[in-house]
């Protein structure tokens, strides 16, 4: 068999990919890559399908053996990365040959690496998706994490051709982050005053984050009622619970939730925002949902993303 054994899990790495739609009714989180910036590279680079999983590393120390030829490709969060000792550049393409090693360091600005391999990594698909989700134990080889010893399925191919990210696309983690809100479900809730200490104050990222949503610390903002009926979250939803702290929820969010939501943040901001480490300040700018679309439409098609 073809495959990646894994010597060293890391922190936390999982497969993900575009993640799954349509199963909200069911109860399903969609899942998916969080930083979709660098996991479309990452396939780009390797003339992948836009939905080819990937390898999700969080903050590194992760360290795997190849039984076969193939091709790779590391993106997201800057960090070292070497081949059998030698140092491999990241946003690139690299050969990798049947037992070769490959070791990540600790993240240096960045939160989230990405492992691609030509082809995609070969786990069963799910509800249409090999994305883990691990409240929902779903995906991957048993619905968590991968573990020391686990095997990822890889086709052997080597004859692409190598590249590397220009450097123009290539993100600034340390870059301070202003993110787009969309006026959202309750933003009526919220008194012109929330509104504009929202929009002018910056926040800082607390240390309750994870691929759930990210909580953060800052001026309190109220909405006129904390009782709201459940209703289903959409991606970047911005909601507010009674201590006035806003949470921007992300790809392994709950389906459903009854906080008061300011606003949704656009998708591409929060691939963005997922980079960033607690600690980090963050503001945000309310913008109208033609200038997100526009933006969102442009990415997708320089991807070949279907939405």
């Amino acid at each position: 068999m073809t495959d990646l054994t894994v010597r060293k899990p890391g922190w936390q790495t999982t497969i993900q990919d575009t993640g799954r739609r349509g199963y909200f009714r069911q109860g399903l989180s969609e899942g998916g890559a969080l930083d979709e910036h660098a996991y479309h590279w990452a396939n780009k680079l390797l003339n992948n399908e836009p939905a080819a999983a990937c390898l999700e590393i969080l903050l590194g120390k992760f360290e795997a053996e190849f039984s076969d030829d193939t091709v790779i490709a590391v993106t997201g969060a800057d960090i070292p990365v070497a081949l059998n000792g030698r140092t491999l550049l990241t946003w690139c393409s690299h050969r990798v040959k049947r037992g070769d090693v490959i070791r990540f360091g600790q993240a240096r600005s960045g939160l989230r690496v990405y492992l691609g391999v030509a082809g995609g990594w070969q786990t069963p698909r799910l509800f249409g998706s090999r994305s883990v989700v691990m409240r929902e134990q779903l995906g991957g080889l048993d619905g968590g994490p991968l573990k020391q010893g686990d095997r990822l399925a890889y086709h052997p191919i080597d004859n692409l051709a190598l590249r590397c990210v220009p450097p123009c696309y290539r993100p600034d983690y340390r870059k301070k982050l202003k993110v787009k809100v969309i006026p959202g479900y309750q933003f009526e809730q919220f008194s012109v005053v929330a509104r504009r200490t929202f929009e002018t104050a910056e926040y800082t990222i607390s240390n309750d984050i994870s691929r759930m949503g990210y909580k953060l610390t800052g001026p309190v903002v109220a909405a006129q009622s904390t009782k709201l009926a459940s209703e289903g979250i959409a991606y970047g939803s911005v909601q507010v619970p009674p201590d006035g702290q806003p949470i921007v929820l992300l790809k392994d969010r709950q389906t459903i939730g009854g906080y008061p939501k300011i606003g949704c943040v656009a998708s591409l901001d929060c691939a963005r925002l997922s980079q960033c480490s607690p600690g980090t300040p963050v503001s945000f700018e309310f913008c109208d949902v033609d200038q997100v679309q526009a933006e969102r439409r442009l990415f997708d098609r320089f991807f070949n993303v279907s939405q």
